[in-house]
C-alpha cells in the first residue's frame, strides 16, 4: 500500500525517508540521458514519463519500461506525487512545466538552456518556495573529476593567476537536424548555437573564471536557413581582469569542445567533444616551473570520473536529501543566462554590455534579441548609437 504522500511544506521542511519517486516530462533523445542516470542510483525510483505525443511516448516506454505513461502533466503530478521531475521538453516549455512541477511540490532538473529570456526565468525561480523544493538546471560538463580537479587547483591559486581565456565550441549541424520545427527560431529554441550548443562550454568557462564583467560581441547567419544565429564570437572580461575569446559555431566539420585558461604559472586546456574525463585535460607548466612534485600532482586528479548527467544527478540527489539548495540552481542558471542574453545584446547594439544592466526594463530582458532578431543575423544594421 502507498504511503500518504506530504505537502509541498513538508517536503521542503524534513527529510526524504523514501526512494526519491522520478518522473520525466518529454520523451525525445534527451530524456534517455536522465532515465539512464537515475538507473545509476538506486535511490531514485522513475514512476511516470509524460509526453503530450502518445506515440513518442509509447516508443520511448517500449524500450525503457518501468514508468507509467502520461500525456496529461497535471494529472501524471496529482496522481504520482513526485519528489524530483526531469523536463526534457523544448526550451520554450520549460517555464511552464518547471513551474507546474514546482508548485505540485516536486524537485526540478530541468535541461539546458534554463529558459528563453531572463524574465521567463525569473518566473521560474519565484515558484520555488523558500525552503524548497528548488530548480536545478543541467549543466553536466561542470561535474566528473577532471572539472572538479581544475576548480580546486584555481581556487587554490595552484595554477597561478588566470589570464587569458579561450572556450569554443565547433560544432556541424546539417538541414536534416533543422528540419525539426522548433528548431533555428528564436520563439521555440531561443536562440543559435550560442543559446543551444555552446551554453555548456560558456558555463564551465564560469565555474572555472567566476564572475564576468564586460561583453563585446558579434553574431551572423551564415549557411542555414534558420531564424536564429548560426555563429557567434565574443570577448569577455571578467572579475578576476582575465579575458577570454568565445566561438559558437554549427558550421564546423572538424567538430570540437575546448576551454583554455592560460595562467602565471601554467596553462590548462580541456579539448573534448560531447563529455569529457582525466585523459581530456592537459596541463602545461610555465617555463619557471620546474617543481616535478607539483606538476604531477596537477596531472593526477585523486579519482577519474567521466562528466555525465549521472555524476550531476548524485549532487542534486545529495542536496534533495539535505534540504539545501542544488548545483547548478538560482544563480548559477541566471548566471549563464545573462552572459548570453549580453552576448545578444552586445551583438545587436554594436557596444560593450556589463554584467548586471538588463534589468525588467530593457528590451532584451523580455526576449534575448531585444525586439529586432534581424540585427543578429546579418539581415540588419546594429544600432551605433
Amino acid at each position: 500500500m502507498r504511503r500518504p504522500r506530504r505537502t509541498r511544506e513538508e517536503k521542503a521542511t524534513s527529510p526524504t525517508d523514501h526512494r526519491l519517486r522520478a518522473a520525466i516530462i518529454g520523451t525525445g533523445a534527451v530524456a534517455t540521458h536522465h532515465l539512464t542516470a537515475m538507473s545509476e542510483h538506486a535511490d531514485v525510483e522513475p514512476v511516470a514519463a509524460v509526453d503530450l505525443a502518445p506515440e513518442r511516448l509509447n516508443a520511448f516506454l517500449a524500450n525503457h519500461p518501468g514508468p507509467r505513461g502520461y500525456t496529461d502533466i497535471d494529472e501524471m503530478l496529482a496522481t504520482e506525487k513526485p519528489d524530483l521531475v526531469s523536463v526534457c521538453t523544448p526550451p520554450a516549455s520549460h517555464v511552464d512545466h518547471v513551474t507546474r512541477s514546482l508548485r505540485a511540490g516536486a524537485w526540478v532538473w530541468c535541461e539546458k538552456p534554463p529558459c528563453l529570456s531572463l524574465a521567463g526565468y525569473e518566473e521560474m525561480i519565484a515558484a520555488q518556495g523558500e525552503h524548497g523544493p528548488y530548480v536545478s538546471f543541467v549543466f553536466q560538463q561542470r561535474f566528473g573529476s577532471g572539472a572538479r580537479h581544475a576548480r580546486e587547483l584555481l581556487d587554490a591559486h595552484e595554477l597561478g593567476t588566470p589570464l587569458v581565456a579561450h572556450c569554443q565550441t565547433t560544432w556541424y549541424r546539417d538541414s536534416e537536424y533543422f528540419a525539426v520545427p522548433w528548431r533555428g527560431r528564436w520563439e521555440t529554441e531561443g536562440g543559435g548555437p550560442t543559446m543551444g550548443h555552446g551554453i555548456h562550454q560558456l558555463d564551465l568557462l564560469l565555474h572555472l573564471l567566476g564572475p564576468w564583467t564586460e561583453v563585446r560581441a558579434m553574431t551572423g547567419r551564415l549557411w542555414h536557413e534558420v531564424a536564429t544565429e548560426d555563429v557567434s564570437t565574443a570577448l569577455v572580461r571578467f572579475d578576476s581582469g582575465a579575458m577570454a575569446t568565445v566561438v559558437n559555431s554549427v558550421l564546423s566539420p572538424d567538430e570540437v569542445s575546448r576551454i583554455r585558461l592560460d595562467c602565471s604559472e601554467a596553462t590548462v586546456e580541456l579539448t573534448h567533444l560531447y563529455g569529457h574525463s582525466n585523459a581530456d585535460w592537459h596541463y602545461t607548466p610555465a617555463p619557471h616551473v620546474t617543481d616535478a612534485a607539483r606538476i604531477e600532482r596537477w596531472r593526477s586528479p585523486a579519482h577519474d570520473e567521466p562528466s555525465s548527467h549521472g555524476a550531476m544527478l548524485r549532487q542534486l540527489v545529495a542536496a534533495v536529501r539535505e534540504g539545501r539548495r542544488p548545483p547548478c540552481g538560482e544563480q548559477d542558471g541566471r548566471g549563464i543566462l545573462e552572459l548570453v542574453t549580453a552576448l545578444y545584446k552586445s551583438a545587436a547594439t554594436g557596444r560593450a554590455v556589463r554584467s548586471g544592466e538588463i534589468g525588467p526594463d530593457d528590451p532584451f530582458h523580455a526576449v534575448v534579441h531585444g525586439g529586432a532578431p534581424e540585427k543578429l543575423t546579418g539581415d540588419g544594421e546594429a544600432d551605433r548609437s
